[in-house]
């Protein structure tokens, strides 16, 4: 018992420092953006989505520079269903959650796409250097896309950022933005180390670990960030945060193993964990899209997503 006990500690402070450290990273990263005039759609996919997607990309690179791929892999595929069923279906239980049209007919589309990609390269059961470099250039095309569009708009809102920073404030909101960067890692490195030593200890394939135990852990601060946003009525940076993390996931987190540690993927994932991915981008569409209509997500379609991580969390165990 006292072997497991480390173990668990260390995954539980783990959890929590990432979820602060995320928190710290994101809240001044948009203060840095404030600086900048970029608006809160675009805060919402790359300074929320990359913030939030850190502990991801730090536990999948961890995790396959130590050869426990699975891990990676669960953690990416993971991550995603827990964004679009979970994250998003709680937000939307707490308040209907506005979805900006432009936002369907752009970033989801090229989530879409980025997702599809993956699958293809996913189909052989081998995640390699190619496939990995694939995936990176497509999220090089993503950021190149997003800096262009941000450049582009001249309608700013920030009256929901509530972010004034004076010049004295600007190194301070720097160094605590490295700092929180910092702990970011350190407490990657403590997840990824107790989510390993509990799947040996419990006999437990470190694919469903990465599905589940670390995938909720890495999932929580785009949950919290989602909440919060949901409560001050910010839904552009709401579905950008979903959106731009799963992005972030889809092309960054799972070409990670690829090109540090190439390996087989287990089956499991291309005939239930993709497929599921793949169909919750499909019902973020669905249930986001309303001809005719204000494109609202509602509480009993928030209710649906939740039911359906529900049910994938049964089937995996």
């Amino acid at each position: 018992m006292i072997d497991i006990l480390l173990p668990i500690l260390t995954l539980l402070s783990g959890f929590l420092l990432l979820i602060w450290s995320a928190d710290e990273f994101t809240k001044n990263g948009a203060k840095i953006a404030n600086i900048f005039k970029i608006s809160p759609l675009i805060i919402g996919l790359i300074i929320f989505g990359f913030g939030t997607s850190a502990p991801e990309i730090l536990v999948s690179g961890l995790a396959a520079w130590e050869g426990n791929t699975g891990l990676s892999i669960g953690n990416a595929i993971g991550s995603n269903i827990f964004n679009i069923a979970l994250v998003l279906g709680v937000s939307a239980i707490i308040a209907p959650i506005k979805v900006p049209k432009d936002i369907l007919q752009k970033e989801w589309l090229f989530l879409m796409f980025t997702t599809l990609v993956a699958g293809v390269l996913l189909w052989n059961k081998h995640l390699g250097v190619f496939d990995g470099l694939v995936l990176l250039s497509l999220l090089i095309l993503f950021l190149t896309y997003t800096l262009k569009a941000a450049k582009k708009q001249h309608s700013h809102e920030f009256d929901a950022l509530k972010h004034t920073i004076d010049k004295g404030q600007t190194f301070k909101t720097w160094a605590i933005l490295l700092l929180s960067l910092v702990i970011l890692i350190s407490s990657a490195k403590m997840v990824v180390y107790g989510g390993i030593k509990i799947a040996k200890f419990f006999q437990v394939s470190d694919l469903i670990i990465g599905l589940t135990v670390i995938a909720l852990g890495t999932s929580l601060p785009e949950l919290a960030v989602s909440i919060s946003n949901v409560l001050k009525k910010q839904f552009k940076m709401v579905i950008g945060n979903v959106i731009g993390s799963n992005l972030f996931n889809t092309i960054a987190v799972l070409a990670i193993p690829g090109l540090i540690h190439p390996s087989a993927i287990p089956s499991l994932v291309i005939n239930r964990d993709y497929p599921l991915m793949l169909l919750l981008t499909v019902l973020l569409f669905i249930v986001s899209y309303k001809f005719g209509k204000k494109h609202i997500i509602n509480r009993f379609e928030g209710g649906i997503l939740v039911v359906v991580f529900g049910f994938y969390m049964w089937q995996l165990f």
